[in-house]
């Protein structure tokens, strides 16, 4: 599965201006539902049902919030780069400044996972990071995602 198939252009949020771990996915969640067609305040309560399990800050800046929604007809992805890095109660204790929304069904799965694991592996590909920070142009941020070698390897 390809990162294009999860994330579209208009998915791109390039310069997300919150305080909080709240209000990041309450902006992610507003952005998920245009895209969508889904209530955002389902897409919201999903992340907060997820976050209560333990937080989808993996380290390194980088969160990957995700929920699973019954009314969800496909997998799908928002991205998020916040314009000051936030406390997200990441893992490592860093604060993050960018942050992948995914999205999927309830009866995912498998793909699911897959997605996620997708997303992470993008995510840590050398150099990108760096990039991702220091752009603020969504269609250049949706490139670098997309066209990155290891988002076509799954």
């Amino acid at each position: 599965m390809p990162l294009n198939d999860i994330l579209t252009p208009d998915a791109v949020m390039a310069s997300l201006r919150v305080n909080s771990k709240k209000q990041a996915l309450q902006e992610l969640s507003e952005r998920a539902a245009v895209i969508s067609g889904l209530a955002a305040r389902e897409i919201f309560d999903a992340l907060l049902q997820r976050e209560r399990l333990g937080s989808t800050g993996v380290g390194d800046g980088i969160a990957i919030p995700h929920g699973k929604l019954a009314k969800c007809g496909r997998i799908f992805g928002v991205f998020g780069r916040l314009e000051r890095p936030i406390d997200f109660d990441a893992l490592d204790g860093l604060p993050v400044d960018i942050a992948f929304l995914l999205i999927a069904p309830e009866n995912a799965g498998a793909d699911h996972l897959k997605a996620l694991a997708l997303i992470s592996r993008v995510l840590r590909g050398p150099g990108l990071i760096a990039k991702l920070r220091a752009t603020r142009d969504p269609s250049a941020i949706f490139s670098l995602l997309t066209l990155t070698p290891t988002s076509n390897a799954a």
